[in-house]
């Protein structure tokens, strides 16, 4: 399963994308706007907003390149780790034992 992370703090970019990982997801992590996100968003299997620490340009931008369709998009205004273990709870496989 494929996770986009939009917002969140920058410092915990690392756990993001190892809490991912523990759940068997391939992430991708944009705590800030930079240059080529839009070309970087592509067609993921999750969204995930976290809309108390982004723009609300970047929460549209996110949303304006991304395939309702095909994309799951959750919006979470906590960008805790336990927020994000939640949410991939409810809609990712189990964690891996270890």
């Amino acid at each position: 399963m494929s996770v986009v992370i939009v917002g969140g703090n920058e410092r915990m970019e690392r756990r993001y994308k190892d809490i991912c990982e523990s759940y068997q997801c391939r992430a991708k992590v944009f705590t800030r706007m930079r240059d080529g996100i839009k070309d970087k968003i592509g067609v993921p299997d999750l969204l995930v907003l976290f809309t108390g620490t982004t723009s609300h340009k970047m929460v549209q931008l996110a949303l304006s390149e991304t395939n309702e369709a095909a994309t799951r998009i959750v919006r979470c205004h906590s960008s805790s780790a336990s927020a994000l273990k939640n949410i991939l709870d409810t809609y990712a496989a189990q964690p891996a034992k270890g």
